[in-house]
């Protein structure tokens, strides 16, 4: 089969590998379309942040080189002689998160050790994977393939709503128009944000904001952030979403939100930033932080897209051949601010 396979930073090859075999609890799927994230995109530039190239993961047990792809969908081709609640045929999706399953509350079992499969594992960059019954769920009949590939980032922007605590009516800052960006302003539409103001340095990206449900789309480069919000809610927002993963975001973010209102970090930061607590604590402005979701909030997500609820589709900018992963993918999400999610398309099923 093709796969997309990591080497190291800007060294990703799609070469031809072993179709894996399955074990007693695994199933294989027939993938059919894998979205690139910006966790992809990060560990291409400048990885390995999150894979493990200098020795075997501690949960999975591999090592690079590796197949890349965490947000996929696609029908399962085999079943284990364990498994009991798939066969061949089922829409499916994986839930990509890797724990160990030692604590009870799956969070802080998160937070004690954590990978996902297309970064510690093999992934869904290919024609074929095999996971562990446990992380596949099962999509309705009804329910598109290849909308199916955005639930997985779905569910990290439905995470950070819900970290945020975010209530019917409130005012929301999204900071980073991005794909998670425009998750977060379309789930936050969802919950019942009465406004929502989107910053960013594209043009284009901030148009997309637009249409998927921001009241404000404000390039940041030409007006400033705080002194927008400000001029129209002189106490701040109730919620921002650091979604930019970058210093001045960041500082912004806490700057524009309300005494006693909540700062939810979603984004990767790939360099330290500097702030001073004290915008914290002369404030009372709560800094909380996110990473992927738990797993009734990944099936919250298939439901929502299922029956419409959440509409990802807008955020989808382009389809590609898996042989093209590199140029029209990870270069032109570096290249072109217009792109938001880039599809790689492996059986391409509906």
């Amino acid at each position: 089969m093709k796969a997309a396979v990591w080497y190291g930073a800007k060294d990703i090859r799609v070469e031809d590998r072993d179709v894996p075999a399955v074990s007693s609890n695994q199933v294989k799927i027939k993938v059919a379309w894998t979205g690139i994230c910006g966790s992809d995109l990060h560990e291409y530039t400048v990885g390995p942040i999150t894979i493990p190239a200098n020795g075997p993961d501690p949960l999975t047990g591999k090592q690079a080189p590796l197949t890349m792809g965490h947000e996929f969908s696609g029908v399962v081709e085999e079943v284990g002689p364990e498994v009991s609640g798939f066969k061949p045929g089922d829409k499916v999706v994986v839930n990509p998160l890797i724990i160990s399953g030692n604590h009870k509350d799956p969070l802080i079992d998160m937070y004690k050790g954590f990978g996902f499969v297309g970064l510690n594992a093999d992934g869904g960059f290919a024609d074929f994977v095999v996971v562990d019954e446990k992380n596949v769920i099962k999509l309705p009949e009804d329910l598109s393939l290849e909308y199916a590939a955005l639930i997985e980032p779905t569910a990290v922007a439905v995470q950070g709503i819900k970290e945020s605590g975010l209530k019917f009516g409130e005012t929301v800052a999204v900071f980073g128009a991005g794909p998670i960006g425009l998750l977060t302003i379309i789930a936050a539409k969802a919950a019942g944000a009465k406004e929502i103001f989107a910053f960013d340095l594209s043009e284009t990206r901030l148009q997309k904001a637009k249409e998927v449900g921001a009241t404000h789309a404000v390039n940041s480069g030409q007006q400033n952030p705080v002194e927008y919000i400000r001029s129209i809610y002189p106490d701040g927002v109730d919620r921002a979403f650091e979604v930019a993963g970058v210093a001045p975001t960041f500082n912004q973010a806490i700057s524009v939100t309300r005494a006693r209102g909540v700062v939810t970090v979603v984004s990767i930061f790939e360099k330290p930033v500097e702030f001073s607590p004290m915008q914290l604590t002369v404030t009372g402005v709560h800094l909380v932080s996110t990473l992927a979701y738990e797993p009734d909030v990944f099936e919250t997500a298939v439901k929502l897209i299922a029956s419409g609820q959440i509409d990802p589709s807008p955020v989808i900018t382009d389809h590609i051949e898996l042989e093209d992963i590199v140029n029209k993918g990870f270069e032109a999400l570096m290249k072109d601010k217009s792109q938001a999610k880039i599809l790689v398309k492996l059986s391409g099923e509906k």
